[in-house]
């Protein structure tokens, strides 16, 4: 086991409604061009809209996070009751406060066993200068480094 970070990746569906997911299965790619990729599985009700939409924010969360990560991993609630959130670029949300943010264009997506591997094109990438990040291992947050 290794420890991940963790992100919410969110984006804006055809209907305009706001979609986003709490993800750790995100990593870089390429610097040239810049692409990164993350997985979701084929089942989650997020699928039709991020799979369609051509623009989705990549946000990596920050240690203050902890709870804004566990609502986004929470079915059926209104994930997006009073967060805080720019629109980026395609319509998706930038969260406001995380340590990273990815705004990227949908590229190319690749079916492998139960998930979709998404591969975006980093068209802007800011940070939150001094920002520690948000850790996840073994099936616990962590908000403090080192492990």
């Amino acid at each position: 086991m290794f420890a991940t970070g963790v992100t919410i990746v969110t984006a804006r569906a055809a209907d305009g409604t706001f979609v986003g997911l709490t993800a750790n299965s995100f990593n870089s790619v390429s610097l040239s061009p810049p692409l990164v990729l993350w997985s979701l599985a084929r089942g989650a009700g997020s699928m039709p809209a991020l799979s369609a939409g051509s623009h989705y924010t990549v946000n990596i969360l920050a240690a203050n996070q902890k709870a804004l990560a566990q609502r986004f991993a929470t079915k059926h609630i209104d994930r997006w009751s009073d967060v805080g959130f720019t629109e980026g670029l395609g319509g998706a949300p930038v969260l406001v406060g995380a340590a990273a943010s990815f705004e990227c264009f949908n590229r190319s997506r690749y079916d492998e066993g139960d998930h979709v591997i998404f591969v975006g094109e980093v068209e802007r990438c800011t940070h939150n200068v001094g920002a520690s990040p948000l850790l996840y291992h073994g099936g616990r947050f962590y908000t403090e480094l080192p492990l």
